[in-house]
């Protein structure tokens, strides 16, 4: 470091720095009318899937059109997100029942590649 050089200018030692391992997994995104929130979230329980995460849409727009969250009276015609992160060894046993649960019902499943920090809480 020259004289002229701050402390926050100098690039890390690449040698010295320990890397962040992280472990490639799967993410379900599965969006669904609240009033089936129950049931695919005890269809996940049985399942075992460790985790997951129920998030409110506000508003959205797919075949039929677009909706919006306000002005709704009723859990009826909400939608909600339901995210969760599983190895993928485990997407056919979970995606099987979950498409049997919602294939009669409005939603979106949509599956994607993710890398987590800590493996072992998936």
């Amino acid at each position: 470091m020259t004289d002229d050089q701050k402390p926050d200018d100098r690039k890390p030692d690449d040698a010295k720095t320990p890397r962040l391992e992280t472990y490639a997994k799967k993410r379900l995104d599965i969006i669904v009318e609240a009033p089936i929130m129950n049931r695919l979230l005890d269809l996940l329980d049985r399942l075992a899937v460790t985790g997951y995460t129920v998030v409110p849409a506000l508003a959205g727009r797919g075949r039929e059109g677009s909706w919006r969250r306000a002005g709704l009276v009723s859990d009826a015609g909400q939608m909600v997100l339901v995210i969760c992160v599983l190895d993928e060894s485990r997407v056919p046993d979970v995606l099987e029942p979950v498409y049997k649960l919602l294939s009669r019902q409005i939603g979106v499943v949509t599956i994607s590649d993710v890398s987590v920090i800590r493996r072992e809480h998936f």
